[in-house]
């Protein structure tokens, strides 16, 4: 029963992206793309932080390092998007790594506060020009449009199936690491990482990990901003962008449903609000502060883990968690 829900919410969610274009103008199209792209950072950070429940508020770094490497490579290198695509992640996970590798000890409110300082320091360092490669405060220009099997993807209704395309890829893959041994280690460690080490798990590598598998779909969906865009400059990535990332995350529960109502309430809800000019984001900020209130533990939080234990039948033969 279950899995059939699942299907139906997925056919339903898949039907209702399908269908979008035919009822939305271009306007409306690039809050689409807008929302998608954030959903997809909020499913990479996600990893880290709703899974893991590693405090990290600095993934517009990994964005950002995504985005510059796709305009480097495609402007300077010609590299086309697609091909740019994993590297952009690669570069993204491979700075994660670096970044992360020193401070992973850390707990809380102190890792809180260091993540902070890397995505500030990746904008200075931005800002800076770093050797004519990012073009200080203007940023970079004339990227590419992707090309798809020859098919240039232009107008916002291309964007808008390529970034939802990539948000049904990333739900079906994330939902299969949630059920795996790895995703299982995760919830150890973000429930008592004290006792998930006395049972065996490797706390800092997992954790490590997170960190470099949310890096690199932060960085992938950077390649589709730069691309979109075709310009990009530091002041696109600052602190704020992590915060929203955070704030989409924190309120979603860390669920996907979650992260998908999320993200059309910080992104979209705004955009209807906007005949309101003068009061949208009052009104916005009293939303949130009731939801904070009355719906502490998030929109949709995840369902309690279930384990069938070998050599138990019936009502004894699970276990949740």
């Amino acid at each position: 029963m279950r899995f059939a829900s699942r299907a139906i919410s997925s056919l339903a969610l898949g039907a209702l992206v399908l269908a979008l274009p035919l009822f939305c103008d271009a306007y409306w199209l690039d809050v689409c793309v807008s929302i998608g792209l954030y959903t997809l950072l909020a499913l990479s950070l996600n990893v880290i932080l709703g899974q893991a429940g590693i405090f990290h508020m600095g993934h517009a770094a990994f964005f950002a390092v995504g985005a510059y490497v796709t305009a480097i490579l495609n402007t300077q290198a010609h590299w086309p998007i697609f091909a740019v695509l994993p590297a952009a992640g690669a570069a993204s996970a491979v700075f994660a790594l670096a970044v992360a590798r020193p401070i992973i000890h850390l707990r809380g409110d102190y890792l809180l506060v260091v993540t902070i300082g890397i995505v500030e320091i990746v904008r200075i360092a931005l800002l800076n020009d770093m050797g004519g490669l990012t073009g200080g405060a203007n940023g970079v220009f004339g990227i590419a449009r992707p090309v798809f099997f020859g098919f240039k993807i232009v107008k916002s209704v291309h964007f808008h199936y390529l970034v939802w395309g990539m948000v049904g890829v990333s739900l079906a893959l994330f939902h299969s690491l949630w059920n795996s041994r790895f995703g299982r280690a995760l919830n150890c460690i973000k429930e008592d990482d004290i006792a998930a080490e006395c049972c065996g798990v490797d706390v800092a590598r997992y954790k490590l990990t997170a960190f470099v598998l949310g890096a690199f779909w932060a960085g992938a969906a950077g390649t589709v901003y730069a691309a979109k865009m075709t310009t990009i400059a530091p002041e696109s990535f600052n602190f704020m962008e992590s915060v929203i990332i955070f704030a989409v995350v924190i309120l979603s529960g860390g669920s996907q449903l979650g992260i998908l109502a999320s993200s059309f309430l910080f992104i979209g809800l705004p955009e209807l609000l906007r005949e309101f000019s003068s009061a949208r984001m009052l009104i916005f900020g009293l939303a949130m502060m009731m939801m904070m209130i009355w719906r502490p533990q998030g929109l949709l939080p995840p369902g309690r883990r279930r384990y069938r234990i070998p050599g138990l039948s019936g009502a004894g033969g699970e276990a949740g968690g």
